[in-house]
């Protein structure tokens, strides 16, 4: 196997059924990994690192194509990049991480308000955006869930 489905595959994850959930978990216990160093806690670390997944997802997105298929199931980068921005200067918190991964893989799955259409980029960049527009909607959502907790919650 060479390096670009290594990577596209999340060192073999997309090849299990249900890849990108697991992809997504894995995403989630990294994004835990960070938030238990109190250096690494600045939400700009993972700013860098989302975009460096997804230029990096539709690169290897772009590679495998020709072996795997349009949008093959194998390839799980995308969940990846969708989780790290769902996770996106949100607050460093369990349940927020939880919500993340339910809202995420809700929207990844079911693709409503323009997700599906963004497939129609085609290559690397349809694989990664509809991924990448899931994560911003559940990014909002859960935006949106912290304001009202500030609010009302106490």
């Amino acid at each position: 196997m060479n390096i670009n489905k290594i990577i596209a595959s999340i060192f073999g994850i997309g090849f299990l059924k249900g890849g990108g959930t697991y992809a997504a978990i894995v995403t989630c216990g990294f994004i835990y990994l960070l938030w238990q160093n109190p250096a690494l806690q600045n939400p700009w670390y993972l700013f860098v690192i989302t975009v460096v997944i997804t230029l990096l997802g539709i690169y290897v997105s772009n590679k495998v194509e020709p072996d795997w298929g349009e949008d093959s199931s194998r390839v799980v980068i995308d969940e990846v990049a969708g989780m790290l921005i769902t996770m996106l200067f949100i607050p460093v918190n369990i349940y927020f991480l939880l919500a993340g991964l339910v809202l995420f893989r809700f929207f990844d799955i079911i693709k409503p308000l323009g997700i599906r259409k963004m497939e129609d980029l085609g290559g690397g960049a349809g694989v990664m955006m509809d991924d990448v527009l899931a994560g911003v909607y559940s990014n909002v959502l859960l935006w949106v869930g912290h304001v009202l907790w500030l609010a009302f919650g106490k």
